[in-house]
Formats: C-alpha cells, structure tokens, sequence
C-alpha cells in the first residue's frame, strides 16, 4: 500500500501533466486538507521529492496569502546532460543525488528504464557509502555512465 508521500507525490506530478507549460500553483494548507495531513508532510514531500536535482523548482511563500509553485524543469538536448555532469556532479556525489539525476533523466525520458535501472544498480553496489573516496568514485562512475549516453543519443 502507498503511503501519504507517495500518494501527495503522484496527485503533484499528475496536476504538473495537466497544467500548462509544467507549472502548478497551490496552497499547501489546501493540499493538507484534500489528503488530511498537517503542512508539515506537504513540506516533506516538495523536499525530498520535488529539489532540482529531480528536475523540479519549489517556489514558496508562507502566511496567509501564501502559496506553493512547482516548476517542472525540462531537459530536452544534449546541453542540459552536460550541465547534469559538470554543473551538478563534480567531483563528488552522494548515493542519493546520483539515483535522483538518474531518476530525473528516465523521467525526462532521455534514457530508457533499464538504463536507469542499469546505473542505479552500478551506482549502489559499485559504491555503496558515502565516504567522501565512495562519493568520488561515484562522481567518475555517473559522468562515465552520462556520457555514454550522451554518446549515444545523437
């Protein structure tokens, strides 16, 4: 059974499909009530699963006239893979930043699912801790892996 994230996860993405242009506007005390959590999971969920490392831009503004907007960022050329590797992996990487860029580029569908599914498994049973040699181990791993893609979709 899903859990209220993942639940307050797929009706976002499902809004964000249906609106124009990828930019949902709402407020979060709104968004508590529809789902009857307290803010507190609303502001979990746009953390952990709307940050730009997944290809999201969370804009906000508390108190009484405020609001939520998400902004869905697009990745459509190559440029963008290489802004993904220079800008945000450099020379290190956590596990669970490198799993977000790949989730992002699966759903941006500039890689397939076993690609993804592919360079997570490498990614976590190549370096599996974030040690600050792991997370630099897994920044070559990652750019190594993103450029063959890049590679290949031309």
């Amino acid at each position: 059974m899903p859990s209220i994230v993942d639940i307050i996860e797929e009706y976002i993405k499902a809004r964000l499909n249906q609106s124009d242009g990828g930019i949902l506007l709402f407020r979060r005390g709104e968004l508590a009530e529809r789902f009857r959590c307290v803010p507190s999971q609303i502001n979990y969920v746009l953390s952990t699963r709307f940050s730009f490392k997944r290809g999201y831009i969370v804009e906000t503004r508390r108190g009484g006239g405020g609001f939520v907007r998400i902004i869905r960022v697009p990745l459509q050329e190559a440029e963008d893979l290489l802004h993904i590797i220079y800008d945000k992996v450099q020379d290190q990487i956590s596990l669970s930043d490198s799993i977000s860029i790949v989730r992002h580029l699966y759903d941006e569908k500039l890689i397939s699912r076993r690609e993804a599914h592919l360079m997570e498994i490498v990614l976590e049973a190549a370096v599996p801790d974030n040690s600050l040699e792991s997370c630099r181990k897994r920044a070559v791993l990652l750019k190594s892996m993103l450029m063959v893609v890049l590679r290949h979709q031309k």
